[in-house]
């Protein structure tokens, strides 16, 4: 029983948590102590801060491709209306299911450049793109910090060469998508969150940049919750962490959301709640398409990894144990999406900086390899994000440059009225954010039937069906549009309409060498002309 007695008494070493409690205070007093170092407002080295700003803004330069309808429908359309009192809104905001949060940083952008008289069509597309590289930038320099903080400098810097040759955060990060923002909070949040066991001072911080990326994107919370939970049993005054840190950062920034959202809704919205219904609950994001519950770990994951990958698998079995949380978080992330029909290569990115802590301890143990290894990483890396950002899905960009000409003569606009319909998948091309004049446009709508009638069919679907025929019945002489913007796939239908009616070819656009169904390799601008 004496023995029983001493050794549970001495199972925790009073030496050994003395030298722990230092490693610990050492460890946070050392992050939190690059915040008012000499080395930098961003705790690193002013120089590596410098670089990486430069870095992003190449790539932001170097992306000049479209990838979804969202990084300008639910961003910069929303803040071009909020600010210069004309576009289109989508269904999404009549229905409140997403808030003016992340597209008024965008429309104070806007609201600035009109001030200074400097709102011209190329400053309000490339300046907002502009500062999410600069955000982007600074999560990277804090993805480096962090692991400077809990590991090395040679492991911190492999971690950071990953980061920066990841051709999907390439791909992505200077975009103006909730998804991108949403990844850089979660760097944020990362970057203060006790690894070490419970932090008074960072708990706050780390909650605050979760709360921001829930309010910006609701399904931002899926990969905090194992991270979360740990910190919550980790913690010795449960009670008081709730009281003291979660629930006061949970009012403010809800509450600062519910404010901005009364203020452009007119009217009470918690569109986080109608979000997680539609999109959760309800599931009707299958709407826009459904792929077999495996394909984020078949497909998804595997692609925005690319090359990454194998040093991602070595790098799981090489890292410490208090690394295995992010593990959890990664593989949590992926299987709750999955649970979801509707799915996308964006979705699952905010777990790709969590993967590059693998990935970069995989190439700081390498020893032989190592040079060959990164070579490999950089050149795939880079091929894969130079055709992919500047050929790949050009086309529905290149598109609005003839579109803006026929804003540049005011006097022509009013005596001719041109008016453009786009007869493409809806929401394939940007809209007023990328012509800043009022200029009549029109294109195929596809909002979803929130009533559940099962045989509804959207305009867009009407129209493919018979695209002769939709012409001939939906158009008339007095209802003629000056242009008709259309892919490549779609003339051979409605030669007829056009030879009728006096529409002649003036623009064709390179898009993709991969057409799919209605997505046709290049886009064509027919032009009416007079008899």
């Amino acid at each position: 029983m004496e023995k029983i007695k001493k050794r549970i008494f001495f199972r925790s070493d009073p030496t050994e948590t003395v030298k722990l409690r230092k490693r610990k205070s050492v460890l946070y007093s050392k992050r939190d102590a690059h915040l008012g170092s000499g080395e930098g407002l961003f705790g690193a080295s002013i120089y590596l801060v410098l670089f990486t700003v430069a870095v992003r803004v190449v790539n932001c330069f170097l992306v000049q491709t479209s990838f979804v309808p969202d990084e300008y429908w639910q961003s910069l359309e929303v803040a071009h209306r909020m600010v210069f009192n004309y576009g289109y809104l989508t269904w999404e905001w009549t229905e409140g299911l997403r808030g003016y949060s992340y597209p008024l940083f965008f429309a104070t952008i806007y609201k600035i450049l009109h001030i200074l008289k400097k709102d011209t069509v190329q400053l309000l597309i490339w300046v907002p793109r502009l500062a999410q590289s600069l955000l982007s930038a600074l999560a990277d320099v804090r993805l480096y910090c962090l692991v400077n903080t809990l590991e090395n400098a040679e492991t911190a810097k492999w971690v950071y060469f990953c980061q920066l040759c990841s051709w999907f955060t390439w791909y992505c990060c200077t975009r103006t998508l909730t998804n991108s923002m949403e990844t850089i909070l979660t760097v944020f949040a990362l970057y203060y969150y006790p690894f070490h066991g419970t932090h008074k001072k960072s708990s706050s911080k780390y909650l605050m940049w979760i709360a921001l990326a829930f309010i910006i994107r609701p399904t931002a919370v899926t990969v905090w919750l194992p991270l979360l939970f740990l910190n919550f049993s980790k913690e010795s005054e449960k009670i008081n962490f709730v009281i003291h840190h979660c629930v006061p950062v949970g009012f403010k920034i809800l509450g600062i959301s519910l404010i901005i959202d009364r203020v452009f809704f007119g009217k009470w919205v918690l569109v986080q709640l109608n979000f997680l219904q539609f999109n959760v609950l309800q599931n009707l994001g299958t709407f826009y398409g459904s792929h077999a519950w495996h394909w984020y770990f078949t497909q998804g994951f595997p692609v925005i990894l690319g090359t990454h990958l194998p040093f991602f698998i070595h790098g799981c079995f090489l890292t410490p144990k208090r690394y295995h949380v992010l593990l959890i978080a990664i593989f949590w992330t992926i299987l709750i999406h999955s649970l979801l029909s509707h799915k996308e290569f964006r979705f699952i990115y905010p777990v790709l900086p969590l993967c590059m802590v693998f990935c970069g301890h995989s190439l700081a143990n390498l020893k032989k390899w190592k040079k060959a290894a990164a070579a490999f990483l950089l050149v795939s890396n880079l091929l894969l994000a130079l055709y992919s950002g500047l050929i790949h899905q050009r086309g529905t960009l290149d598109v609005m440059k003839p579109i803006q000409e026929l804003c540049l003569n005011e006097s022509t606009l009013k005596e001719t009225e041109p008016s453009v319909l786009f007869l493409m998948p809806c929401h394939s091309t940007p809209f007023y954010s990328h012509t800043h004049c009022p200029v009549k446009m029109r294109f195929l709508e596809c909002p979803p039937d929130l009533t559940g009638n099962k045989s509804y069919i959207d305009e867009a679907d009407v129209f493919f069906m018979a695209p002769l025929n939709w012409l001939n019945r939906e158009l008339n002489q007095t209802l003629l549009p000056s242009h008709l913007i259309f892919f490549s796939v779609l003339e051979e239908e409605i030669v007829p309409f056009l030879a009728g009616n006096n529409y002649v070819k003036t623009t064709d656009l390179f898009h993709t060498h991969f057409p799919e169904g209605r997505v046709g390799s290049h886009i064509y601008i027919y032009e009416r002309k007079s008899k």
